[in-house]
């Protein structure tokens, strides 16, 4: 057994392992990166880049069949080569991946330590069974992993995740899947547009991160018009038969419905990667998934040397929070016991369907139960929106919320046209404390989609502007009011 002193181990080579890392080799050379699986992080291998490879090659095929409703008529055979399909996302896949592997390469070897760690106390680790690391400090980037619900079991190779799928060397005819969150949407949508059977099943009516139930009614109905969809499903069991799964399930008509499929795929939402950490071993306090208690500004666990960052702590799975988080806890964990507070951004979604979805700041529920404040929403459909007309793309609604009184944006949710575009304007907006008066003053080019977020702004500002009887229908209130 080889023993070894370092200033930092890291454990985890992902997004927010390898930001940590970077981070704090900028204060000492005294450090450790530990990493027992796949090099690669998994929003290039398995997760944003290849997903949205998938997703360019569906829109294309969407396009061209849209087309005929412009009055154009594709020349010549079309149709899906799904060889060819998976052959360019899985190649530039390792395009996006290989930049991650050369700065693992990079690494000084005494610096890069291949294994799984386990905590033996809260500053000490062992790597599998050939090395035990000595740290003053310990940061957990150990990422997430899909959850597999136990009515899966039995499945063998029909049961998939998300990351089975950038591995296909071809589409298969149909696929089920269990999960109406951001990834069974954007998987599943892409999927129907490439010509697989697709079915999505889901509870709790679950349209990804959308919260207001007009706008989660609206995106069911517009995605039950272009698939099978039922984010209140009865399921009454799954098995493998003959090779593929038997799923029963009560259908949309009440009918009972036994379907077959080549695949499911599991999207019921991920799991920290912390359970096989030995943190029973450390002072730690866990919540109730197991994941250490940690300040969200500085990512200390406790009053401990141990920090937490990424998807491992559970909080926002996205890949620029992993970065910043990274970032933060490899500060801390280098100036230990000199701790600060990092910066942190407003809650940005983005969900990459058609249309797209944008989640910014705080959603409708969040500000219903949000003490003392009473706020307003400003709305617009995009039905009649003129550049979304032009683009036969005019399906969708927009939610601003703005603090009634002071003005201030709070948040917006939005299910539509370019939602990605108007979601990182309204990131912006949020991040810089604007009013919506402001935001209104801002230039608006026409004919552009933005429109439809002015006439939502201008609706939330006639509201704002309202005395308070007149606005009465239009003023919702958290407790205390």
């Amino acid at each position: 057994m080889k023993h070894i002193k370092v200033d930092v181990a890291i454990v985890g080579a992902g997004t927010a392992g390898m930001v940590a890392y970077n981070t704090v080799t900028k204060h000492t050379q005294k450090a450790v990166l530990i990493e027992g699986g796949q090099y690669g992080t998994t929003c290039a291998r398995v997760g944003c880049m290849p997903s949205k490879l998938l997703i360019a090659a569906a829109e294309t095929a969407h396009t061209i069949e849209a087309a005929p409703a412009f009055g154009i008529f594709p020349a010549g055979k079309t149709g899906i080569d799904g060889v060819k399909v998976m052959e360019r996302v899985r190649k530039e896949r390792d395009r996006f991946v290989a930049p991650v592997l050369d700065a693992i390469k990079d690494i000084p070897a005494q610096h890069n330590l291949r294994g799984y760690a386990r905590f033996l106390d809260d500053n000490t680790l062992e790597v599998d069974n050939h090395t035990v690391v000595k740290a003053k400090s310990i940061i957990i980037a150990t990422g997430s992993s899909p959850s597999i619900l136990p009515m899966f079991e039995g499945l063998g190779d029909r049961l998939i995740i998300s990351d089975d799928i950038f591995y296909w060397e071809d589409l298969p005819s149909s696929v089920v899947i269990f999960g109406a969150g951001i990834i069974g949407l954007e998987i599943g949508q892409a999927l129907h547009r490439l010509g697989v059977k697709t079915m999505i099943l889901s509870k709790q009516g679950l349209v990804g991160p959308l919260d207001h139930p007009e706008i989660k009614e609206y995106a069911r109905r517009t995605f039950a018009g272009e698939f099978y969809i039922d984010t209140d499903a009865e399921v009454y069991g799954v098995e493998r038969k003959d090779g593929r799964v038997e799923v029963r399930f009560k259908g949309l008509d009440a009918k009972d419905r036994r379907e077959e499929f080549d695949y499911l795929l599991a999207a019921t939402g991920r799991i920290p990667n912390v359970r096989n950490l030995g943190l029973e071993n450390t002072s730690l306090e866990l919540d109730n998934r197991g994941v250490p208690v940690f300040d969200r500004y500085t990512l200390q666990c406790g009053k401990s040397s141990i920090f937490i960052a990424g998807d491992a702590d559970n909080y926002l799975p996205l890949l620029h929070e992993a970065a910043d988080e990274g970032h933060i806890a490899g500060g801390n964990a280098a100036a230990f016991p000199d701790i600060s507070a990092g910066k942190r951004r407003i809650p940005l979604t983005i969900v990459f369907t058609e249309p797209q979805i944008a989640v910014v700041g705080s959603r409708y529920h969040e500000l219903k139960k949000r003490e003392g404040l009473c706020f307003v929403t400003g709305r617009v459909s995009f039905e009649n929106q003129g550049r979304s007309r032009v683009m036969l793309q005019n399906k969708g609604l927009l939610h601003v919320y703005a603090e009634y009184g002071s003005g201030v944006f709070l948040g917006a949710e939005m299910f539509g046209p370019r939602a990605e575009h108007i979601g990182q304007l309204l990131a912006w907006a949020h991040q810089l404390k604007m009013t919506v008066p402001q935001m209104i003053d801002m230039p608006f080019y026409h004919p552009v989609v933005e429109e439809g977020l002015r006439t939502a702004l201008r609706d939330a500002n006639e509201k704002l502007h309202m005395g308070k009887a007149l606005a009465e229908n239009s003023i919702e209130c958290g407790p205390g009011v």
